[in-house]
């Protein structure tokens, strides 16, 4: 077992999302012993939020197990990009950059149609980009606030994966990310937490709407995990002890979600769909 650390020297970031290259304490995307067995030689996959956090881990992973990698990211995110680009080529796999932004439903069609010039097909949707703008009161989440987070965490989905429908074929997969706060609820992230709900309900219905066609749709519920969006999202008090309220004590890395995506996305998850995996630390949700 690697030991992980349980507590953060980082101070909250100004900027909305958070940066990993500026981090103090920089997330762990990959073990270093991690060792790919090819689960998926020759695909495809399009990973929004790609750059950092969960979302490079995703691609991290997915490229030693032999896929080729297109992200999309926030153009602000450039660097964090360019840094996942060259990680993904240590792997020896292709990379695609497509910064934008998802609130743009233009942009959420172009990502999948520039995939698919560029590679020749997709095989593995990964939604996962988000936002979060923690309020202890309510009456301070704004509508503007609560069409921005809906925009980024669920309409996107819709959007991505809507475009991606025309391409993907039997076999192939979708995995949303959604969160712990869809299971519990996080008194601070109320519109956030909703939003995760409606992903979960999302990847449900959406498995039974495509189980015809033989393609799986799952998602990841992670809990506390040590990432950008959490260094632009709360205090530096907060920061400090993220993640110990976890039954094991501590934050989770997006090292440790990784694989989740790997096995949802290749053969070894033939028979799962409409499901849930949940790496949050030890707790007991009613999933």
């Amino acid at each position: 077992m690697e030991e992980y650390p349980t507590s953060f020297p980082d101070k909250k970031q100004a900027q909305h999302p958070g940066i990993e290259k500026q981090m103090d304490f920089k997330p762990e995307f990959i073990r270093a012993g991690y060792k790919g067995s090819n689960k998926l030689d020759g695909k495809v996959a399009l990973i929004t939020g790609g750059d950092s956090g969960i979302g490079r881990s995703v691609a991290i992973h997915f490229a030693r197990e032999g896929a080729n990698i297109a992200i999309s990211y926030l153009p602000q995110e450039q660097q964090d990009a360019e840094d996942t680009k060259l990680l993904i080529e240590k792997e020896r796999r292709e990379c695609l950059l497509l910064p934008g932004d998802l609130k743009d439903k233009t942009y959420c069609a172009d990502i999948v149609e520039k995939t698919v010039m560029h590679f020749g097909k997709l095989n593995i949707l990964v939604n996962n980009a988000a936002i979060q703008n923690p309020h202890d009161n309510f009456l301070d989440v704004t509508d503007d606030q609560l069409e921005e987070t809906f925009d980024v965490n669920i309409f996107s989905y819709f959007r991505v994966t809507r475009a991606a429908l025309k391409h993907l074929k039997e076999g192939d997969s979708i995995i949303n990310t959604s969160s712990i706060n869809a299971y519990r609820g996080l008194g601070c992230l109320v519109d956030y937490s909703a939003t995760k709900g409606a992903t979960t309900a999302f990847t449900r219905a959406l498995a039974h709407n495509l189980n015809s066609k033989k393609i799986r749709v799952n998602s990841v519920a992670p809990g506390p995990i040590w990432s950008p969006l959490v260094v632009s999202s709360f205090s530096s008090e907060v920061l400090e002890n993220f993640g110990t309220e976890a039954p094991m004590m501590r934050a989770g890395q997006p090292s440790e979600c990784g694989p989740a995506y790997v096995y949802l996305a290749s053969d070894d998850g033939s028979y799962i769909t409409g499901q849930c995996i949940h790496p949050n630390g030890g707790f007991t949700l009613n999933t």
